[in-house]
């Protein structure tokens, strides 16, 4: 049997180092915030013109933020505009560069913004709050809870680490589909800590003169399979769908890969080691 606590301080090491990058980026640079939380309009435009004369061109006709190549069109992104200044934008692009064809057009007001962050945060406290008295209630022992939410809370900052550097370096803003993968993933993490703290449970039954690194080594060996096989079949279709999906849900689908592979490590090597630390102290 392998013993994975041993290493313990490796696993420790690697997420304290992971965790502080991303805290250190989202100290300095923060999340770069979609429409969803900070309100205004997008418009995706398919049309033939150099990205220097088209951002020219937008800036005379609308409060314009920010332009974007995406593949083959342009996103552009603004201060809230109405249907008359979208149509206006267009028709100056038709008359400028010829045929364009309109992809999407999107406005979120500031107010709805700000519902948004408020509501996200209550949700992510609320989880939080029922995951850690559920784990409590189901396993008797409030430390098997602590334990699951800490794990959680780690998984939770290596995607905002991860997502800020993406916003510093490529741009990449969060919207309300980063909210979903984020609580998503959460629960990918807790069921895979609730597996192992299940099995660990049982082993204490079976083998109630062995020592807790001992059980903890044996809950692991057993799950480790089965939590790699599950892992990785979703890895492969969350690639594909990275690669060969849309620009739309590029950065939600990127999301679930790192909540994936940061929830598969969590468990065995933070949520485990975590438990039989605290329990061996006592």
């Amino acid at each position: 049997m392998i013993n994975w606590f041993k290493y313990r301080v490796f696993y420790f090491g690697l997420s304290l180092v992971l965790i502080a990058g991303g805290s250190y980026s989202l100290l300095v640079n923060g999340l770069k915030l979609g429409l969803d939380f900070t309100g205004g309009s997008l418009l995706e435009l398919k049309v033939n013109a150099p990205i220097g004369e088209l951002q020219t061109v937008a800036e005379a006709a609308i409060p314009l933020a920010s332009l974007q190549q995406s593949n083959d069109s342009f996103i552009l992104r603004s201060r809230a505009i109405d249907s008359a200044q979208k149509m206006q934008l267009t028709e100056t692009l038709k008359i400028k560069f010829g045929e364009v064809s309109e992809i999407r057009f999107e406005t979120i007001g500031p107010l709805l913004g700000q519902e948004l962050i408020q509501k996200t945060l209550i949700g992510l406290a609320l989880a939080v709050l029922f995951i850690l008295v559920y784990l409590a209630y189901r396993f008797r022992d409030k430390t098997f809870g602590i334990c699951a939410v800490l794990a959680m809370l780690h998984d939770s900052l290596i995607i905002l680490g991860a997502f800020s550097l993406l916003g510093a370096w490529l741009g990449v803003e969060i919207d309300a589909l980063f909210v979903t993968a984020v609580l998503t993933i959460l629960s990918f993490s807790v069921h895979d800590t609730i597996v192992l703290y299940d099995r660990i449970r049982e082993d204490r039954r079976l083998y109630p003169q062995e020592t807790m690194v001992n059980i903890a080594n044996r809950a692991i060996s057993e799950t480790m399979t089965r939590s790699v096989n599950n892992s990785l079949t979703i890895i492969f279709m969350l690639l594909s769908l990275f690669v060969f999906g849309g620009e739309t849900t590029r950065w939600f689908v990127l999301a679930l890969l790192i909540g994936t592979v940061s929830g598969t490590y969590s468990s065995p090597f933070v949520a485990v080691p975590l438990l039989v630390l605290i329990k061996r102290n006592r």
